[in-house]
């Protein structure tokens, strides 16, 4: 038990207790409202000349070098002038949400017009009703948030005006915006309520970084030698000016003085935002919840960051099981009830922000303001919340999405992985298998990233050699949208072989429609995309299908007439100029004329080309190379179409092509060059 204080240490107590109308102290004795006896004083403290009866005081000087910082770094918002003229009755109250100033906007305004003064910040939970400013020596009262602006009445502010009016005093009541408080205080106090709105980001960086360096050449130097845009990197529109000052912060420390770029600056800043967002969801489901998926869905519409943070909620709240309830800090809730927390206070404790804009682009989506956060967010979550890796993996498996969504969500699979190691791709098996038609392409996206890193590329690429030869249909769908160029970073020759594999596998299952409609779709994506050379790897592969039974020579047949309607004028360049693509393009021409199914198909593009090249010099002699080829191959299939044109109307395209190339097959003999 501390010990007791006696003697003239008793004095000090009654002093520390200033401000109540009595104060007895009573070592060992009995306190009542009759007569007080034995070992004991009485001490009554008498309040300041003018002052009213109130409760204990909780209230304290703003620090005089604060205040001077916060002067001097002070960017006036666009309300100031009209806060000054209604702070000349002694009264404001200033409306704005957490982070974006309000409390300097408030010191400014009391310590406007005068070079050294005296401010003194009031706790929120007084009772500003009993509350009165002392006799003298203060200039202004801040009042930041107080407990319950609604128990003050029109009334309360008057009394108060005169007190304050009678020492020379002022006071700046601060309030958390919400939509009708204005309003409603308006009504109820009889006074004006201003709205504090922000300054402009890059102003509150410029006065934070001239006030903490003195080198205003150095500061303009490192801001020269930085990368691009790195200005519109570090301050976004709509930066809060709390975050602004940090910006100037990390310039200062990291920038000028340690060296850093300005994208190593970008990063610090990112990962010290994660780090304290992650900090911010513990023992709240519905924060973390919100943090994951704007995370993963960030740039997305609001409502989808909205229904997959409820889906995490009943996820987490069934312990892993799809349920209608998430568990909170405090019991069981539905995932209503946990997400009653304006998204404004969710966005703001997680250091995003709402971007609306309206007209022909319309959009409402959320997202962090250092889109970086999420990369270094999944490092802190694999690292210190463990537990959390399976459930994530459940939670992005499904339900089923549109296709942005399943490529965040592969993304964020990939990242995790690449944050453990790859040790969290022993989980992707179970994603791929999940109950979810998007699931499989998800763990595509999975792999096809994290194949190109070097913590998790051997893992990835070993998962993407056993997938393509396993039973279930999943992890073989699974393994062929990796093999989409514009889903990964699986290379040309390592997708073929795995392309191939899968339609090896795939013939003993000839039912696997979605399988090899899924492969055909890759080779036709990673032709489209890629370059020339990448489309010769391709043609040369298919060449080689064409040689072999099943399902790799019927795929070949299907796809060619796709790959060969697109930009003719590649076609004539490649033909012209590449002996051995022209010879692909002949063998896979004739092959597709062959096959009864692809017939058609593959007929209407000769014809296309025949229709292009007329006219055209050089397309055509690319034309007429290809033609001699079919013709040499003597393929039952081109003799089918040659005879197909003959007997077509007169206005059929290449005509005059195909007769010179039937006499030529008729006669047995080449064609003669014409050039």
């Amino acid at each position: 038990m501390s010990e007791i204080p006696r003697g003239d240490d008793l004095d000090a107590v009654v002093a520390a207790l200033a401000g109540r109308e009595m104060v007895v102290v009573a070592p060992h004795g009995t306190v009542n409202t009759g007569v007080v006896t034995g070992d004991q004083r009485q001490t009554v403290s008498t309040l300041p000349e003018g002052g009213t009866a109130t409760g204990p005081m909780r209230q304290g000087p703003v620090r005089a070098k604060y205040l001077k910082t916060a002067r001097r770094r002070f960017v006036p918002p666009p309300c100031f002038q009209d806060a000054l003229a209604a702070l000349d009755s002694g009264i404001a109250v200033l409306l704005g949400e957490p982070g974006t100033g309000r409390e300097t906007h408030a010191l400014n305004l009391l310590a406007h017009g005068s070079e050294e003064p005296v401010l003194v910040q009031v706790d929120g939970a007084v009772n500003l009703s009993r509350w009165g400013p002392r006799a003298q020596g203060v200039q202004g009262y801040l009042v930041m948030e107080p407990t319950d602006p609604f128990a003050l009445r029109a009334w309360d502010l008057s009394r108060m005006e005169a007190l304050l009016a009678e020492v020379g005093a002022r006071l700046v009541i601060v309030l958390a915006d919400a939509p009708g408080l204005a309003g409603t205080l308006e009504d109820r106090l009889g006074m004006p309520v201003l709205r504090h709105h922000p300054p402009d980001p890059r102003k509150v960086f410029t006065a934070h970084l001239s006030d903490g360096c003195s080198d205003e050449e150095a500061c303009a130097q490192w801001l020269r030698a930085s990368e691009p845009g790195l200005l519109d990197e570090l301050l976004p529109e709509g930066l809060p000016p709390r975050h602004a000052a940090q910006v100037a912060e990390a310039v200062l420390r990291q920038g000028l003085a340690g060296g850093a770029s300005g994208a190593e600056v970008v990063r610090h800043l990112a990962q010290v935002e994660a780090c304290e967002a992650v900090a911010r969801t513990q023992a709240d489901p519905a924060l973390l919840a919100h943090l994951l998926s704007i995370s993963v869905y960030g740039g997305l519409h609001r409502s989808v960051v909205m229904e997959r943070a409820g889906d995490f909620l009943r996820l987490e709240g069934a312990g892993g099981e799809q349920a209608p309830v998430a568990r909170s800090a405090h019991g069981d809730h539905s995932v209503g009830d946990a997400c009653q927390r304006p998204l404004c206070d969710t966005m703001r404790l997680l250091g995003a922000h709402r971007v609306q804009r309206s007209g022909e682009d319309t959009t409402d989506t959320v997202t962090f303001f250092w889109p970086a956060v999420s990369q270094f967010m999944w490092k802190v979550l694999c690292r210190d919340h463990t537990n959390l890796v399976p459930l994530l993996h459940t939670w992005l498996a499904g339900p089923d999405h549109e296709a942005d969504q399943i490529e965040r969500a592969g993304r964020a699979v990939a990242a995790m992985a690449v944050a453990t190691g790859g040790r969290s791709l022993e989980l992707l098996r179970d994603l791929a298998l999940a109950p979810s038609l998007s699931a499989p392409e998800v763990a595509a996206w999975c792999l096809g990233t994290a194949v190109h890193d070097r913590a998790a590329a051997q893992t990835a690429a070993d998962l993407l050699e056993q997938w393509s030869v396993a039973s279930e249909v999943p992890l073989r769908k699974a393994v062929a949208y990796a093999c989409h160029s514009d889903r990964g970073r699986v290379e040309e020759e390592q997708a073929l072989r795995l392309l191939q594999r899968l339609m090896e596998t795939s013939a003993d299952d000839p039912d696997d429609l979605s399988v090899i409609t899924t492969i055909e779709a890759a080779l036709v994506q990673r032709f489209a995309a890629g370059n020339s050379r990448a489309r010769a790897t391709i043609l040369c592969r298919m060449h080689d299908w064409t040689e072999s039974d099943g399902i790799p020579s019927l795929l070949a047949a299907l796809i060619f007439p796709v790959m060969a309607s697109m930009d003719f004028a590649w076609w004539s360049d490649r033909i012209h100029m590449d002996a051995d693509l022209a010879a692909s393009t002949v063998q896979l021409a004739g092959h597709a004329l062959n096959e009864s199914i692809t017939f058609v198909d593959m007929r209407d593009v000769l014809l296309a080309w025949c229709s292009e090249a007329d006219g055209a010099e050089h397309r055509a002699r690319a034309l007429s190379e290809l033609l001699d080829g079919l013709v040499a191959a003597r393929q039952p299939g081109f003799l089918r179409w040659l005879l197909a044109v003959e007997r077509g109307p007169d206005a059929m395209p290449g005509k005059e092509s195909a007769a010179r190339a039937l006499a030529v097959w008729r006669s047995n003999t080449p064609t003669a060059r014409t050039d």
